[in-house]
């Protein structure tokens, strides 16, 4: 790949890097969004929010909020594996946004994209969803960083935003400096929820964790393998592995 443009905006500094077929957010050196003209996984925290969307009991969602964009790498796979649904995304850099919807084709996920803190959005939303997808981190000058906690009020909130048999997924980074903030929200999830399960892949550095009043097992992810057409969103899909928490 080769870094074809800077772009600061007023929360982070963006790199841009493309190879001929795909494209890269990279933020203080970490990738940030991904986008390939041909293929939708890419072995990274991606694919566990959108498989983390098909573990809901009652099958497809109709309608999934998702708490921080970016690239929209993650939108884009969903649209794909749901046609139907009603997506909206919240995030609060709109000169991201605008960025990838130039160079990432945000538009094509066809997204309702609402420009807002998330913290304050949810704290005044009154729709309900079947997922919720919580992305929430900014990004510091070495690692990244949740803008806010995964405390029980904030978890009750989002509880309060799922539709009946709704569930709600939260991304985690894992590793060093990251260990606190994981184990009190796997406790906080375990208070709020009766079942929480983990996806995780051996490539990504991240733990989803998905509660609900039930979460799916990871046969349910099986049904959808075929939707892949490139045998590497297959292979990335089967390599995701649901672990029940509790």
């Amino acid at each position: 790949m080769k870094k074809t443009g800077d772009f600061p905006t007023r929360f982070q500094r963006i790199e841009v890097w493309k190879s001929p077929l795909a494209t890269e957010f990279r933020v203080a050196g970490a990738i940030h969004a991904s986008c390939h003209e041909k293929r939708f996984l890419t072995g990274l925290a991606w694919d566990l929010l959108a498989a983390a969307s098909m573990l809901r009991p009652a099958g497809k969602p109709a309608s999934i909020l998702m708490l921080g964009v970016a690239g929209g790498t993650a939108l884009r796979t969903l649209r794909h594996l749901l046609p139907e649904v009603s997506l909206t995304g919240i995030d609060l850099d709109a000169e991201l946004i605008v960025l990838a919807e130039k160079e990432m084709h945000l538009g094509d996920a066809g997204a309702e994209i609402v420009i807002a803190d998330a913290y304050e959005w949810v704290k005044k939303n009154k729709r309900q969803f079947d997922v919720i997808l919580d992305d929430l981190y900014l990004a510091g000058d070495d690692d990244v960083f949740r803008a806010d906690a995964c405390d029980s009020d904030w978890l009750g909130l989002l509880k309060s935003s799922l539709a009946p048999g709704g569930i709600l997924a939260l991304n985690l980074v894992t590793g060093t400096g990251h260990r606190a903030k994981q184990t009190a929200t796997r406790k906080n999830l375990a208070a709020r929820f009766p079942r929480v399960r983990a996806l995780l892949t051996e490539d990504s550095m991240n733990e989803i964790l998905v509660a609900g009043d039930e979460v799916a097992t990871g046969s349910q992810l099986a049904e959808h393998t075929a939707s892949f057409a490139d045998w590497r969103d297959r292979m990335f899909w089967k390599r995701i592995k649901v672990r029940k928490l509790k």
